[in-house]
């Protein structure tokens, strides 16, 4: 009955989607402080018209456009069953982030998308599924997490290792708390550096590794969060004998216009906005093994 009730929850993206040119007016529905320097706002469309809802897939973001100031890519981290008021998680690294987060209950900004490719949640059915994340890197992981919860009996175990920099950075503290307490599902958290308080885990989130039972080659794996984090994430797998074209990241960096317009993110032959931002790892590997690309 869970799996039945699950699968009707799952949200297909639109037969035809909006213009990627044009912003939508939406408004700020909810806003939530997660950490001093991140917020999540839940939106809901302002544009005075009937629509069918805001559909999307796991991973995919939106441009979002403050008024005046400009626009930045950020992850839709919402559940993709919820429909229509689409949830960003966003941390203010400068003028644009800045300025979303000024944005209060019932003021409006412009979104276009939903753009890029998705974590492969379907693909995954019938295998083990383990999801590394580090700092913010759960937001785009988090849709995933919510889909594979949403139908659990078609997947094997869940595994979760999330770090973070400090206990005060961690996210989504709820979620993560509910999460552990699924059935066949493992959750381990750790922070580069704890005060007295913290009785968790401390050390980088590949230290977790040790952790955790790993059946490699019935294995798929979601990465997000620093390049360097992913790297060594991506070693630590192929260890297990976790097949290479089972390994997945994402590769949120330097998109400006989500249509592959202005040559920001290229990387190697691809563009991270239009060919991600989620990339089999056996496709960037050449280019993501080499530092400072």
């Amino acid at each position: 009955m869970e799996a039945t009730a699950a699968a009707s929850r799952v949200v297909s993206a639109p037969e035809n989607p909006p213009n990627p040119w044009i912003p939508r007016r939406f408004r700020v529905a909810a806003r939530k402080q997660e950490t001093s320097d991140t917020f999540s706002i839940e939106l809901a469309d302002a544009g005075g018209e009937e629509h069918e809802g805001f559909s999307f897939r796991p991973g995919q973001f939106n441009m979002l456009y403050a008024f005046g100031v400009g626009e930045s890519a950020i992850s839709i981290s919402g559940d993709p069953a919820a429909g229509g008021q689409p949830v960003h998680t966003i941390r203010v690294v400068g003028t644009v982030t800045r300025a979303l987060g000024a944005l209060r209950r019932g003021d409006v900004l412009g979104v276009r998308g939903p753009f890029g490719s998705a974590w492969p949640v379907e693909e995954a059915a019938g295998r083990d599924v383990i999801v590394v994340a580090g700092g913010i890197g759960l937001a785009p992981l988090r849709p995933a997490l919510h889909q594979l919860f949403a139908d659990r009996a078609r997947f094997g175990r869940i595994t979760l290792l999330y770090g973070a920099r400090t206990p005060r950075d961690l996210l989504f503290g709820d979620d993560l708390d509910r999460w552990s307490r699924r059935r066949n599902t493992g959750v381990q958290v750790i922070v580069d550096v704890a005060g007295p308080s913290w009785h968790g885990n401390v050390g980088v989130v590949t230290s977790l590794f040790k952790r955790v039972h790993i059946d490699g080659p019935d294995t798929v794996a979601l990465i997000c969060g620093p390049e360097v984090m992913m790297r060594f994430t991506a070693v630590e797998l192929l260890q297990r004998e976790v097949p290479i074209d089972a390994i997945h990241v994402s590769l949120e960096r330097n998109m400006k216009c989500a249509t592959g317009f202005c040559g920001h993110c290229q990387y190697g032959p691809a563009f991270v906005c239009k060919d991600g931002p989620v990339f089999p790892f056996a496709r960037v590997k050449p280019w993501f093994m080499v530092r400072e690309l």
